[in-house]
């Protein structure tokens, strides 16, 4: 399903056409789907939960490592063809549904670890990653496309500009990795922007006591960047109790958020408690 030739004439024959309201941008390059895999690290003794199919080309090529596939497609047509059109694969199973509404645990529990590896829908990108990569009990491996500049915003260094709250919670649960850039005519249609591919490795967390209590302190930090950690963090906490934390933790009150390591944050968060 890598040439365009053939995908078009597969999709004319169900009817449809790439959907923009799903981002559907199919992958059209065998090498780039080869490469996404071997990424991955999916093998025969993994099972692999692929969001957004669409035609099918990525689920192939995992099928074919001898990895088990649960495929979670939201598009009605494309779900019901993938599953006719792959029957004879018995590691395969198709789910019709919007991963947002899927009950993960329960679908998914007895095939833990897993590996998830995915061409994300662009414009879900963040809402896809925050439901899948809290589930450490299910997933060992996170290995997924997205626009380029998001990728570089999931793996940025401090003091950088496209360091912030997304690079700092994926860091809380991940070693996170840029894997490769891949350019717009891989894609049919082809997008406006490059995309990149970024594998993650689940890890023990911080020591966090609340998670949320974390992520509540760590995005108010963010949320004027341009300001000192003491202006944007004063509307959640006396000056005497920032004060007194920063010092305790060994930060700067006159630093920025983007200055701040993962460690920083969670020293920090830990001595406001």
């Amino acid at each position: 399903m890598y040439q365009p030739s053939q995908l078009h004439a597969y999709l004319q024959s169900l009817g449809i056409k790439p959907k923009k309201s799903l981002s559907q941008n199919f992958l059209i390059d065998g090498n780039v789907v080869r490469k996404l895999v071997a990424t991955s690290e999916v093998d025969e003794t993994a099972t692999a939960l692929e969001i957004g199919p669409g035609p099918g080309a990525l689920t192939e090529a995992l099928l074919d490592t001898g990895a088990r596939v649960v495929a979670v497609e939201k598009d009605r047509v494309l779900a019901q063809a993938l599953a006719e059109r792959l029957s004879s694969h018995k590691l395969l199973k198709v789910i019709c549904d919007d991963i947002m509404d899927v009950d993960l645990d329960s679908e998914l529990k007895a095939y833990a670890p897993i590996d998830v590896v995915a061409n994300l829908p662009y414009q879900l990108t963040t809402p896809i990653l925050n439901h899948v990569i809290k589930k450490q009990h299910l997933f060992k491996s996170v290995t997924v496309m997205v626009q380029k500049e998001v990728a570089e915003r999931m793996t940025a260094k401090p003091g950088t500009p496209e360091y912030g709250s997304l690079t700092v919670f994926l860091a809380f649960y991940c070693d996170v990795n840029y894997a490769f850039t891949v350019k717009p005519g891989c894609f049919l249609p082809p997008p406006k922007i490059d995309s990149a591919v970024v594998h993650m490795k689940l890890r023990p967390t911080p020591a966090v006591e609340d998670h949320d209590a974390f992520f509540t302190f760590m995005r108010a930090a963010f949320s004027q960047r341009r300001k000192m950690l003491r202006g944007s963090l004063r509307k959640h906490y006396a000056a005497d109790v920032l004060q007194e934390a920063a010092e305790k933790a060994g930060i700067d009150l006159t630093a920025r958020a983007g200055a701040l390591s993962l460690d920083d944050f969670v020293r920090f968060h830990n001595a406001l408690l």
